[in-house]
């Protein structure tokens, strides 16, 4: 009995090692046919999306760009560049909770309004903290001038006004900054506490293609 058994054994075993290799051969054609599929399934149209090399937007290194100008907000005088739409509710606020204004300033060169106009900061700010001045900036910066013309980068961040320097994130942008991000530093230049006036100098930072 041991030794048929050991013979049954051994035979087995033999059909084993002779089957190994047609079962691997299998096992690689299996693996390379489920990676094949699954590289078309990737690139194949859905219902919504489609999945896109770099190359086809000629998407190349990541370049840093700096911008510094200044943000002109004016609420003052016959053309205002920045007007309150929604008041605040609250007496007595220190930070003016829940005021919103919409904006369309100019951004120069200089300080000075009559500089150069290199864009206009359009979007809105709101008071959005009860115990301080911090502002919620939701705004395009929309570039007018050489190669940028046209070109927008979109700044959403908070803004607590009375610090020396706040910094902002850039979280996107379109036509040369498709795929925009970095940050931006603002620091008041002046500020006209009757009218409300400001003149503020950003430094912005934004990695593109």
């Amino acid at each position: 009995m041991n030794i048929a058994t050991g013979g049954h054994k051994l035979a087995s075993m033999a059909k084993v090692i002779v089957l190994l290799p047609i079962i691997a051969s299998h096992l690689a054609i299996f693996t390379l046919f489920s990676a094949f599929t699954t590289t078309i399934v990737a690139g194949a149209d859905s219902d919504f999306g489609t999945t896109k090399t770099q190359n086809l937007y000629r998407l190349k290194k990541e370049k840093l760009t700096h911008f510094r100008f200044y943000w002109h907000d004016i609420y003052s005088g016959p053309n205002p560049t920045v007007v309150p739409i929604v008041n605040s509710t609250i007496k007595n606020s220190v930070s003016g909770f829940g005021f919103i204004s919409m904006m369309d300033d100019p951004l120069t060169l200089e300080p000075q309004q009559s500089s150069k106009l290199v864009g206009r900061a359009q979007g809105l700010y709101g008071a959005a903290s009860q115990e301080e001045v911090g502002l919620l900036m939701v705004m395009n910066f929309v570039f007018l001038e050489g190669k940028y013309n046209g070109s927008t980068i979109t700044i959403l961040g908070r803004n607590k006004a009375l610090e020396k320097v706040r910094e902002m994130p850039v979280i996107s942008g379109t036509g040369l900054f498709r795929f925009a991000r970095g940050y931006v530093e603002a620091s008041t230049h002046s500020y006209n506490q009757t009218s409300g006036d400001a003149v503020v100098e950003y430094n912005a930072y934004v990695l593109h293609y």
